[in-house]
């Protein structure tokens, strides 16, 4: 099983595509675009760990529009770092965890790395090749030396 990390989908959100400079028409169009570079990136034995702002506005407060949402999403596991726009519907839905701070074995070295939703100056092995892996910063910030944005918004 492969790890794979993503952050601040923001599925249903039609104001991020303006907040962020997103290339899509309308939210149905960046929805659809997202779940296609999922499933081309995301395999059926793959862990898929959401960092973050999964859904948000007023379509993420449809339980039955977030369950078939989360139907299409790809991989044998789907994890939920909480963030700040993970409501109560989300939260609901049959994620295989959800947590708001994840330290996950990964990498040649099988490091435990830590993942928040939230950027943080320092973590658990920081200097000892674990990378914290983050979102919310949508495109301000890329990282560092040892931090990673898994955001949409700086890896398509």
């Amino acid at each position: 099983m492969t790890n794979r990390y993503t952050a601040d989908t923001h599925f249903g959100h039609e104001n991020v595509i303006k907040f962020c400079d997103r290339p899509f028409r309308s939210s149905n169009h960046m929805d659809a675009v997202l779940m296609q570079n999922l499933w081309a990136m995301v395999g059926p034995k793959d862990a898929l760990w959401i960092i973050g702002d999964f859904a948000f506005g007023q379509k993420a407060k449809d339980p039955e529009w977030l369950g078939q949402l989360f139907a299409k999403l790809p991989g044998a596991e789907k994890h939920l770092v909480v963030g700040n726009h993970d409501l109560g519907p989300t939260l609901a839905l049959p994620w295989t965890s959800i947590q708001h701070l994840a330290e996950v074995r990964d990498g040649p070295k099988n490091q435990a790395h830590t993942l928040c939703h939230y950027p943080m100056i320092t973590w658990n092995h920081a200097r000892r090749d674990a990378l914290q892996i983050f979102g919310h910063v949508h495109n301000n910030w890329r990282g560092s030396r040892n931090s990673v944005n898994a955001g949409v918004d700086v890896w398509d």
